[in-house]
Protein backbone atom coordinates (compact mmCIF):
# COMPACT_ATOMS: atom_id res chain seq x y z
CA UNK A 1 0.00 0.00 0.00
CA UNK A 2 1.10 3.57 -0.48
CA UNK A 3 1.45 6.66 1.58
CA UNK A 4 0.16 9.56 0.64
CA UNK A 5 3.73 11.08 1.24
CA UNK A 6 5.13 8.80 -0.91
CA UNK A 7 3.12 9.42 -3.25
CA UNK A 8 4.04 13.24 -3.20
CA UNK A 9 7.66 12.52 -3.64
CA UNK A 10 6.75 10.66 -6.72
CA UNK A 11 4.57 12.86 -7.76
CA UNK A 12 7.76 15.33 -7.14
CA UNK A 13 9.89 13.93 -9.19
CA UNK A 14 7.82 13.07 -12.43
CA UNK A 15 6.91 16.80 -12.48
CA UNK A 16 10.81 17.21 -12.15
CA UNK A 17 11.14 16.18 -15.69
CA UNK A 18 8.70 18.84 -17.80
CA UNK A 19 9.51 16.90 -21.10
CA UNK A 20 6.52 13.71 -19.86
CA UNK A 21 3.73 13.85 -21.25
CA UNK A 22 0.94 13.61 -19.01
CA UNK A 23 -2.06 13.80 -21.41
CA UNK A 24 -0.87 11.31 -22.81
CA UNK A 25 0.06 8.91 -20.25
CA UNK A 26 -3.42 9.69 -18.69
CA UNK A 27 -5.48 9.23 -22.19
CA UNK A 28 -3.66 5.39 -22.88
CA UNK A 29 -4.35 4.51 -19.67
CA UNK A 30 -7.96 5.50 -19.68
CA UNK A 31 -8.29 3.13 -22.38
CA UNK A 32 -7.19 0.26 -19.68
CA UNK A 33 -10.40 1.05 -17.47
CA UNK A 34 -12.34 1.42 -20.75
CA UNK A 35 -11.39 -2.22 -21.58
CA UNK A 36 -11.68 -3.74 -17.93
CA UNK A 37 -15.20 -1.91 -17.36
CA UNK A 38 -16.65 -3.41 -20.40
CA UNK A 39 -15.05 -6.80 -19.58
CA UNK A 40 -16.36 -6.89 -15.58
CA UNK A 41 -20.07 -5.99 -16.90
CA UNK A 42 -20.50 -8.46 -19.53
CA UNK A 43 -20.46 -10.84 -16.14
CA UNK A 44 -23.97 -9.54 -15.74
CA UNK A 45 -24.84 -10.87 -19.00
CA UNK A 46 -23.04 -13.92 -18.33
CA UNK A 47 -24.92 -14.84 -15.05
CA UNK A 48 -28.52 -15.14 -16.66
CA UNK A 49 -27.06 -17.12 -19.86
CA UNK A 50 -25.18 -19.72 -18.41
CA UNK A 51 -28.37 -19.79 -15.71
CA UNK A 52 -29.79 -21.25 -18.33
CA UNK A 53 -27.86 -22.98 -20.21
CA UNK A 54 -26.64 -25.18 -17.35
CA UNK A 55 -30.02 -24.53 -15.12
CA UNK A 56 -28.33 -23.33 -12.17
CA UNK A 57 -29.98 -22.13 -8.98
CA UNK A 58 -29.04 -18.22 -8.04
CA UNK A 59 -26.56 -18.83 -5.86
CA UNK A 60 -24.41 -21.50 -8.17
CA UNK A 61 -24.75 -18.32 -10.52
CA UNK A 62 -23.46 -16.10 -8.58
CA UNK A 63 -20.62 -18.56 -8.42
CA UNK A 64 -19.71 -16.06 -11.44
CA UNK A 65 -19.09 -13.40 -9.36
CA UNK A 66 -17.47 -15.16 -6.82
CA UNK A 67 -14.91 -16.15 -9.15
CA UNK A 68 -13.83 -13.44 -10.30
CA UNK A 69 -13.96 -10.78 -7.38
CA UNK A 70 -12.43 -13.87 -5.41
CA UNK A 71 -9.09 -12.96 -8.08
CA UNK A 72 -9.48 -9.84 -6.79
CA UNK A 73 -8.91 -10.81 -3.34
CA UNK A 74 -6.39 -13.89 -3.70
CA UNK A 75 -4.49 -11.88 -6.81
CA UNK A 76 -4.22 -8.31 -5.54
CA UNK A 77 -1.11 -8.75 -2.60
CA UNK A 78 1.09 -11.37 -5.03
CA UNK A 79 0.15 -8.68 -8.18
CA UNK A 80 1.44 -5.69 -5.90
CA UNK A 81 5.24 -7.55 -5.40
CA UNK A 82 5.07 -8.36 -9.11
CA UNK A 83 4.59 -4.82 -10.04
CA UNK A 84 6.64 -3.74 -7.53
CA UNK A 85 9.82 -5.83 -9.09
CA UNK A 86 8.74 -4.95 -12.86
CA UNK A 87 7.36 -1.50 -12.97
CA UNK A 88 4.13 -0.13 -13.69
CA UNK A 89 3.99 -0.42 -17.67
CA UNK A 90 5.49 -3.76 -17.52
CA UNK A 91 2.65 -4.62 -15.24
CA UNK A 92 0.32 -3.28 -17.62
CA UNK A 93 1.75 -5.81 -20.03
CA UNK A 94 1.42 -8.44 -17.90
CA UNK A 95 -2.32 -8.08 -16.63
CA UNK A 96 -3.44 -7.39 -20.49
CA UNK A 97 -1.41 -10.69 -21.32
CA UNK A 98 -2.98 -13.02 -18.63
CA UNK A 99 -6.77 -11.48 -19.29
CA UNK A 100 -6.32 -12.34 -22.49
CA UNK A 101 -5.16 -15.49 -22.28
CA UNK A 102 -8.72 -15.61 -19.72
CA UNK A 103 -10.57 -14.47 -22.67
CA UNK A 104 -9.34 -17.28 -24.88
CA UNK A 105 -10.20 -19.79 -22.22
CA UNK A 106 -13.65 -19.45 -23.00
CA UNK A 107 -14.02 -21.04 -26.47
CA UNK A 108 -12.31 -24.89 -24.75
CA UNK A 109 -14.96 -24.17 -21.63
CA UNK A 110 -18.28 -23.77 -24.28
CA UNK A 111 -16.30 -26.72 -26.40
CA UNK A 112 -16.50 -28.73 -23.59
CA UNK A 113 -19.80 -27.10 -21.95
CA UNK A 114 -18.19 -27.21 -18.57
CA UNK A 115 -19.40 -24.74 -16.05
CA UNK A 116 -16.62 -25.21 -13.79
CA UNK A 117 -13.97 -24.82 -16.93
CA UNK A 118 -15.64 -21.40 -17.36
CA UNK A 119 -15.55 -20.47 -13.67
CA UNK A 120 -11.66 -21.56 -14.14
CA UNK A 121 -11.84 -18.95 -17.42
CA UNK A 122 -13.23 -15.88 -15.12
CA UNK A 123 -10.37 -16.37 -12.74
CA UNK A 124 -7.52 -15.81 -14.86
CA UNK A 125 -9.40 -13.36 -16.62
CA UNK A 126 -10.03 -11.11 -13.28
CA UNK A 127 -6.33 -12.18 -12.56
CA UNK A 128 -5.01 -10.02 -15.15
CA UNK A 129 -7.51 -7.33 -14.96
CA UNK A 130 -6.31 -7.29 -10.94
CA UNK A 131 -2.91 -7.39 -12.21
CA UNK A 132 -4.02 -4.03 -14.13
CA UNK A 133 -5.89 -2.11 -11.44
CA UNK A 134 -2.86 -2.52 -9.02
CA UNK A 135 -0.48 -1.34 -12.00
CA UNK A 136 -2.88 1.18 -13.00
CA UNK A 137 -4.92 3.02 -10.21
CA UNK A 138 -1.87 4.78 -8.23
CA UNK A 139 0.01 5.31 -12.06
CA UNK A 140 -3.20 8.03 -12.84
CA UNK A 141 -3.20 9.39 -8.91
CA UNK A 142 0.90 10.18 -9.25
CA UNK A 143 0.16 11.90 -13.33
CA UNK A 144 -1.18 15.46 -11.49
CA UNK A 145 -1.28 17.55 -8.85
CA UNK A 146 -2.08 15.80 -5.83
CA UNK A 147 -5.26 17.73 -4.41
CA UNK A 148 -6.89 17.02 -7.53
CA UNK A 149 -6.14 13.20 -7.44
CA UNK A 150 -9.56 11.93 -6.28
CA UNK A 151 -10.97 13.97 -9.56
CA UNK A 152 -8.59 12.25 -12.13
CA UNK A 153 -9.11 8.89 -10.81
CA UNK A 154 -13.18 9.66 -11.23
CA UNK A 155 -12.59 11.00 -14.58
CA UNK A 156 -10.44 7.50 -15.76
CA UNK A 157 -13.57 5.56 -14.19
CA UNK A 158 -16.33 7.46 -15.76
CA UNK A 159 -14.51 5.62 -18.58
CA UNK A 160 -14.28 2.54 -17.11
CA UNK A 161 -18.16 3.18 -16.92
CA UNK A 162 -18.62 3.77 -20.82
CA UNK A 163 -17.05 0.29 -20.86
CA UNK A 164 -20.06 -1.61 -18.90
CA UNK A 165 -22.57 1.07 -20.61
CA UNK A 166 -21.18 -0.13 -23.84
CA UNK A 167 -21.54 -4.01 -22.36
CA UNK A 168 -25.10 -4.87 -21.98
CA UNK A 169 -25.52 -4.06 -25.76
CA UNK A 170 -22.44 -5.43 -26.69
CA UNK A 171 -23.25 -9.15 -24.37
CA UNK A 172 -27.10 -8.35 -25.12
CA UNK A 173 -26.98 -9.36 -28.90
CA UNK A 174 -24.24 -11.44 -29.42
CA UNK A 175 -24.83 -13.53 -26.04
CA UNK A 176 -28.31 -13.61 -24.75
CA UNK A 177 -29.77 -12.83 -28.58
CA UNK A 178 -29.29 -16.78 -28.93
CA UNK A 179 -31.62 -17.47 -26.45
CA UNK A 180 -34.42 -16.35 -29.03
CA UNK A 181 -33.86 -18.83 -31.78
CA UNK A 182 -35.57 -21.86 -32.20
CA UNK A 183 -33.32 -25.60 -31.98
CA UNK A 184 -34.23 -28.72 -32.85
CA UNK A 185 -34.25 -30.27 -29.56
CA UNK A 186 -33.03 -28.90 -25.92
CA UNK A 187 -30.05 -30.14 -26.02
CA UNK A 188 -28.72 -28.15 -29.16
CA UNK A 189 -30.33 -24.98 -27.57
CA UNK A 190 -27.86 -25.33 -24.88
CA UNK A 191 -24.92 -26.47 -26.27
CA UNK A 192 -25.83 -23.32 -28.49
CA UNK A 193 -26.28 -21.30 -26.45
CA UNK A 194 -22.61 -22.14 -24.69
CA UNK A 195 -20.67 -21.40 -27.58
CA UNK A 196 -22.87 -18.27 -28.23
CA UNK A 197 -19.99 -16.57 -25.61
CA UNK A 198 -17.02 -17.86 -27.94
CA UNK A 199 -17.08 -15.44 -30.36
CA UNK A 200 -17.21 -12.13 -28.44
CA UNK A 201 -14.53 -13.28 -26.06
CA UNK A 202 -12.05 -14.16 -28.68
CA UNK A 203 -12.24 -10.94 -30.22
CA UNK A 204 -12.20 -9.22 -26.12
CA UNK A 205 -8.73 -11.70 -26.14
CA UNK A 206 -7.37 -10.44 -29.54
CA UNK A 207 -8.16 -6.72 -28.60
CA UNK A 208 -6.46 -7.25 -25.39
CA UNK A 209 -3.32 -8.44 -27.39
CA UNK A 210 -3.17 -5.50 -29.04
CA UNK A 211 -3.75 -3.20 -26.08
CA UNK A 212 -0.47 -5.28 -25.21
CA UNK A 213 1.30 -5.04 -27.61
CA UNK A 214 0.96 -1.36 -27.79
CA UNK A 215 1.43 -0.41 -23.64
CA UNK A 216 4.87 -2.82 -24.49
CA UNK A 217 6.60 -0.12 -27.07
CA UNK A 218 4.80 3.48 -26.13
CA UNK A 219 6.79 5.59 -24.09
CA UNK A 220 5.27 6.67 -20.43
CA UNK A 221 6.57 8.43 -17.72
CA UNK A 222 8.47 5.96 -15.69
CA UNK A 223 8.01 5.52 -11.98
CA UNK A 224 9.32 2.35 -9.91
CA UNK A 225 7.65 1.52 -6.60
CA UNK A 226 11.02 2.75 -4.79
CA UNK A 227 10.26 6.25 -5.78
CA UNK A 228 6.75 5.59 -4.51
CA UNK A 229 8.15 4.35 -1.00
CA UNK A 230 11.24 6.11 -1.40
CA UNK A 231 10.06 8.31 2.12
CA UNK A 232 10.84 5.46 5.40
CA UNK A 233 7.34 5.47 7.14
CA UNK A 234 7.27 4.05 10.53
CA UNK A 235 4.58 1.42 11.53
CA UNK A 236 2.30 -0.46 9.21
CA UNK A 237 -0.64 0.41 6.76
CA UNK A 238 -2.73 -0.54 9.49
CA UNK A 239 -2.21 2.43 11.38
CA UNK A 240 -3.59 4.67 8.82
CA UNK A 241 -6.84 5.25 9.94
CA UNK A 242 -8.22 6.61 6.84
CA UNK A 243 -6.74 3.92 4.85
CA UNK A 244 -8.70 1.39 6.49
CA UNK A 245 -11.75 3.11 6.25
CA UNK A 246 -11.23 3.59 2.85
CA UNK A 247 -11.07 -0.45 2.36
CA UNK A 248 -13.84 -0.64 4.06
CA UNK A 249 -15.60 1.77 2.04
CA UNK A 250 -14.70 -0.11 -0.74
CA UNK A 251 -15.70 -3.55 -0.24
CA UNK A 252 -18.68 -2.93 0.96
CA UNK A 253 -19.45 -0.73 -1.95
CA UNK A 254 -18.09 -3.21 -4.49
CA UNK A 255 -20.26 -5.46 -2.94
CA UNK A 256 -23.25 -3.57 -3.49
CA UNK A 257 -22.78 -2.09 -7.16
CA UNK A 258 -21.98 -5.79 -8.27
CA UNK A 259 -24.68 -7.37 -6.53
CA UNK A 260 -27.12 -5.28 -7.95
CA UNK A 261 -25.69 -5.18 -11.58
CA UNK A 262 -25.91 -9.38 -11.67
CA UNK A 263 -28.96 -9.47 -10.56
CA UNK A 264 -30.76 -6.78 -12.84
CA UNK A 265 -31.57 -9.08 -15.30
CA UNK A 266 -33.02 -11.58 -13.41
CA UNK A 267 -34.96 -8.54 -10.90
CA UNK A 268 -36.97 -7.23 -14.46
CA UNK A 269 -37.50 -10.20 -15.42
CA UNK A 270 -39.73 -10.60 -12.90
CA UNK A 271 -43.64 -10.10 -13.73
CA UNK A 272 -44.28 -7.76 -11.10
CA UNK A 273 -41.83 -5.97 -12.39
CA UNK A 274 -41.49 -5.32 -15.42
CA UNK A 275 -41.59 -9.12 -16.94
CA UNK A 276 -38.95 -8.58 -20.04
CA UNK A 277 -37.50 -11.15 -21.69
CA UNK A 278 -33.71 -11.56 -20.87
CA UNK A 279 -32.20 -9.89 -24.08
CA UNK A 280 -34.22 -7.04 -23.85
CA UNK A 281 -33.82 -6.47 -20.03
CA UNK A 282 -30.19 -6.30 -20.81
CA UNK A 283 -30.66 -2.91 -22.82
CA UNK A 284 -32.06 -1.68 -19.47
CA UNK A 285 -29.16 -2.83 -17.62
CA UNK A 286 -27.24 0.24 -19.89
CA UNK A 287 -29.16 2.92 -17.68
CA UNK A 288 -27.58 1.45 -14.57
CA UNK A 289 -23.96 1.62 -15.87
CA UNK A 290 -24.77 4.75 -18.22
CA UNK A 291 -25.44 6.36 -14.84
CA UNK A 292 -22.49 5.41 -13.51
CA UNK A 293 -21.06 7.03 -16.25
CA UNK A 294 -22.52 10.15 -15.79
CA UNK A 295 -22.04 10.59 -12.13
CA UNK A 296 -18.84 9.73 -12.45
CA UNK A 297 -18.05 12.79 -15.08
CA UNK A 298 -20.04 14.54 -12.58
CA UNK A 299 -18.02 13.57 -9.84
CA UNK A 300 -14.95 14.82 -11.05
CA UNK A 301 -16.12 18.08 -11.85
CA UNK A 302 -17.79 18.45 -8.14
CA UNK A 303 -14.77 17.06 -6.44
CA UNK A 304 -13.01 19.87 -7.73
CA UNK A 305 -14.49 22.23 -5.45
CA UNK A 306 -15.99 19.76 -3.06
CA UNK A 307 -14.94 17.32 -0.42
CA UNK A 308 -14.66 13.94 -1.73
CA UNK A 309 -15.86 12.82 1.70
CA UNK A 310 -19.26 14.56 1.66
CA UNK A 311 -19.85 13.78 -2.46
CA UNK A 312 -19.46 10.02 -1.12
CA UNK A 313 -21.59 10.30 1.74
CA UNK A 314 -24.32 12.05 -0.22
CA UNK A 315 -24.45 9.92 -2.67
CA UNK A 316 -24.78 7.01 -0.55
CA UNK A 317 -27.58 7.92 1.49
CA UNK A 318 -29.44 8.38 -2.05
CA UNK A 319 -28.58 5.05 -3.10
CA UNK A 320 -30.20 3.52 -0.06
CA UNK A 321 -33.27 5.48 -0.31
CA UNK A 322 -33.82 4.19 -3.86
CA UNK A 323 -32.94 0.43 -3.04
CA UNK A 324 -35.63 1.04 -0.47
CA UNK A 325 -37.97 2.43 -2.93
CA UNK A 326 -37.27 -0.81 -5.01
CA UNK A 327 -38.07 -3.08 -2.13
CA UNK A 328 -41.31 -1.67 -1.34
CA UNK A 329 -42.62 -1.10 -4.25
CA UNK A 330 -43.21 -3.26 -7.56
CA UNK A 331 -43.62 -2.29 -11.49
CA UNK A 332 -41.84 0.70 -12.96
CA UNK A 333 -41.20 2.22 -10.32
CA UNK A 334 -39.42 -0.09 -8.62
CA UNK A 335 -37.40 -0.67 -12.47
CA UNK A 336 -36.16 2.66 -12.22
CA UNK A 337 -35.54 3.40 -8.36
CA UNK A 338 -32.36 0.70 -9.43
CA UNK A 339 -31.83 1.65 -12.43
CA UNK A 340 -31.51 5.03 -10.93
CA UNK A 341 -28.34 3.98 -8.29
CA UNK A 342 -26.18 3.92 -11.22
CA UNK A 343 -26.47 7.81 -11.31
CA UNK A 344 -25.44 7.52 -7.25
CA UNK A 345 -22.78 5.16 -7.97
Amino acid sequence: MVSSIGVTNARDQLGENSSQNYNFALISLTSLFFMWGLITCLNDILIPHLKNVFDLSYSQAMLIQFCFFGAYFLVSMPAGGVVKKIGYQKGIVLGLVIASIGCGLFYPAAFLHSYPVFLAALFVLASGITVLQVSANPYVSILGDEKTASSRLTMTQAFNSLGTTIAPFFGGILILGIASQSFESIEQQKMMQAQAVQMPYLLLALSLLVLAAVFAFIKLPQVSDSEINNKKSEGSAWQHKHLILGAVGIFVYVGAEVGIGSLLINFMALDNIAGLEESEAAHYLTYFWGGAMVGRFIGAAVMQKVDAGFVLFFNACCAILLLIVAIVASGSIAMWAVLLIGLCN
